[in-house]
């Protein structure tokens, strides 16, 4: 059977107006539905029992869950703008606008949909929920589609849902360690090739759609845009029809879709200083090699090759093969262009690493291509295709340290908020925290460790990072790794824009300012504290031996034991601007006249104001200073939009109203 009659239904002969269709129809029409049908329910409940395992019985709290849950709880208290401060974590952060925003608004979206019904903790879990299921529906969607029979879609679609493989979208990475935003990015690139398919079949509308979801992709993770411009690039090139057309709808449609983006992306490039490339993954070549080189992705390399080769043999691929099967080599492309090239040269921002998940992607579904042909070939062994192709994945699951594909939730390796809090006793911390004199709080490891294996990745949760939601106290570190100059300042002593290349799960208990633990000196530590506000540190029990810098000083007191913590209050309170309104904060001067510090992080978008005269504000080593013009001055410090967040927002609303007519134009014209 050809490729363009693969799993079309032979149209249904009219008799009459009163009987529109005869009984052989209906029958073709029922057996096709259940063809559709039966493969997508083997998948979704496959999906819901994993997820009832996985996701059920409590809030997910492993790895960075609670960094990405308190991202969402800023979305809904303090607004969707990326713009807007969050003072409770790293002396304050515009959270949303130094990363993608949009999980987070995607969080909100469902728990302002429910009318509360589903508080925060419960969209996030819904959110999950999604993440977990929508890379396998999207990829089936696809290829069923494409191949035109959906237990052919079935495999591949299998792979897409359960595969880890060291992606930071896969099932290990992206859904247990809490990599959401990537997972739910990454989910989408099937529905933006699946909105192209009909324009590189030859439809000469330009596909406004791919548009909306290349702008969601920019939007979720930035990391997975390449690829999704690759398949519109790649479209214009090898689909049907004139090839000016195509290029011109294929720049408009970019455009269009950088500018619905445009409301986070333009501030974010403006202020890219303000965030420090997280640059810990290995993009050596070495390291991407090792990264794709698993059983499971070269058989799945392979196997598309395979499946390429057998299409230019027989010269029967449709445009829209060609497309899909064209997607691989030129990510392929694209990572070893970054990691040779533009890396060394710091031109881009984006290591290589991250450009891997989308090949694996490309891969998955270029090896699914080769489904009819392989049908066709156990057919006539009286062999079923679907159960082949799965038994296949199946067999090379396996891996180290993480698995190819994650096919059951092991117990005890996805814990939930209730026995975390518990058993670690976070309830009795946040207590004493809310009882602590004014200022930050300190937390000399990134997370709490959920058991005591030695290693730096041992199973762990970032819990701490949601104690100003618990507690109402900001925080430094208690946090994933993170880009903001104060965080960089605490890894490593310095605010210098450089890119952190290590966790911050490797400086746990060995270092913190850029200095060994066990040298840390009393005058130095008291000099950190005055200067970030640092009322309170918790430290680990385990570190209690490398903490003569606080039990020796004389502006702690002694630790209180709650739990595996030692917390160690200041004997004075350390005052921090007191917020007045929405994004504004009171500032008290008691010193005389010049420049002081504000005790809160610098951002270009502060003003500050006296009297009602603006006074200048300058950034020092990440943290805010302010030209006081007299004792006792009464200050106020807000944090506004400046021109990239009005542009950005401008360009972003005239590109939805550009899309918005043009659906409504071509509604109009097909009516």
């Amino acid at each position: 059977m050809s490729t363009e009659h693969r799993g079309k239904i032979a149209p249904c002969r009219i008799i009459s107006r009163r009987e529109p269709s005869h009984r052989g129809c209906r029958f073709a029409h029922g057996a096709a539905v259940s063809r559709t049908l039966w493969p997508a329910l083997l998948l979704l409940t496959y999906a819901v029992i994993f997820g009832l395992r996985s996701l059920g019985g409590g809030l997910l709290v492993f790895d960075d869950h609670p960094g990405q849950l308190y991202r969402l709880h800023h979305a809904v208290a303090l607004g969707w703008a990326p713009w807007r401060l969050n003072p409770g974590w790293w002396a304050g952060y515009a959270e949303l606008q130094y990363y993608p925003p949009g999980a987070a608004w995607l969080g909100a979206l469902v728990h302002t949909a429910s009318l509360g019904a589903l508080g925060v903790d419960g969209a996030y879990r819904a959110l999950l929920w999604v993440a977990w299921t929508l890379p396998g529906i999207t990829t089936f969607a696809l290829l069923a589609r494409v191949l035109g029979n959906s237990w052919l879609a079935l495999p591949g679609a299998f792979v897409a849902l359960t595969l880890s493989a060291g992606s930071r979208s896969g099932v290990e990475e992206g859904l247990r360690w809490g990599l959401v935003a990537a997972r739910l990015g990454w989910g989408l690139l099937p529905l933006v090739a699946l909105s192209l398919t009909s324009w590189v079949e030859g439809a000469r509308r330009a596909p406004l759609a791919t548009a909306l979801l290349i702008a969601a992709v920019v939007l979720l993770h930035p990391a997975h845009a390449p690829a999704a411009l690759a398949l519109l690039a790649l479209g214009a090139w090898l689909g049907e029809g004139m090839t000016r057309r195509r290029i011109v709808q294929a720049a408009a449609t970019a455009a269009l879709a950088l500018g619905l983006a445009a409301v986070w992306l333009l501030p974010l490039l403006v202020h890219l200083r303000m965030a420090l490339p997280l640059a810990w993954g290995d993009s050596s070549p070495s390291g991407l090699f090792w990264q794709i080189a698993r059983p499971l992705v070269i058989v799945m390399i392979l196997t598309q090759a395979a499946a390429w080769i057998g299409m230019r043999r027989a010269g029967d691929g449709s445009p829209v093969e060609r497309w899909l099967h064209a997607q691989s080599p030129a990510m392929a492309g694209m990572i070893a262009f970054d990691a040779l090239v533009a890396g060394p040269l710091g031109i881009l921002w984006l290591p290589a690493d991250r450009l891997v998940d989308s090949f694996l992607l490309a891969v998955i579904i270029g090896a699914a291509l080769i489904a009819p042909r392989l049908a066709g070939a156990l057919r006539r062994a009286g062999v079923p295709t679907a159960a082949t192709m799965l038994l296949g994945a199946l067999a090379l699951s396996g891996g180290s340290p993480e698995p190819a594909l994650t096919l059951w939730p092991s117990r005890g390796e996805w814990p939930k908020y209730g026995e975390v809090v518990r058993g670690m006793r976070i309830d009795a911390l946040w207590q004493a925290l809310r009882e602590a004199p004014p200022g930050r709080v300190l937390f000399l490891r990134s997370s709490v460790a959920l058991d005591y294996h030695p290693e730096w990745w041992r199973a762990h949760s970032h819990i701490t990072a949601l104690t100003p939601v618990q507690s109402g106290r900001a925080i430094l570190n208690g946090t994933f790794t993170h880009p903001s100059p104060v965080a960089g300042r605490t890894y490593s002593g310095s605010a210098g824009s450089r890119p952190i290349t290590k966790l911050v799960e490797e400086r746990d208990g060995l270092t913190l300012f850029g200095r060994p633990l066990e040298s840390m000196t009393p005058g130095e530590f008291e000099g950190w504290a005055r200067e970030l506000g640092i009322a309170a540190v918790v430290a680990p029990e385990e570190d209690a031996g490398k903490l003569a810098f606080l039990e020796s000083g004389s502006e702690f007191m002694r630790p209180r034991v709650i739990g595996p913590f030692r917390v160690y209050l200041a004997r004075a309170p350390r005052p921090l601007p007191e917020p007045v309104g929405p994004q504004t904060w009171r500032l008290a001067s008691p010193g005389g006249a010049g420049w002081r510090a504000a005790g809160i992080a610098y951002s270009p978008l502060w003003t500050a104001q006296s009297d009602g005269k603006t006074l200048p504000v300058r950034g020092r080593d990440g943290m805010l200073e302010v030209e006081v013009p007299r004792a006792g001055a009464d200050i106020t410090l807000r944090h506004v939009s400046g021109m990239a967040e009005h542009a950005g927002g401008w360009i972003s609303a005239l590109s939805a109203v550009t899309l918005a007519i043009a659906a409504l134009l071509r509604r109009r014209g097909s009516s």
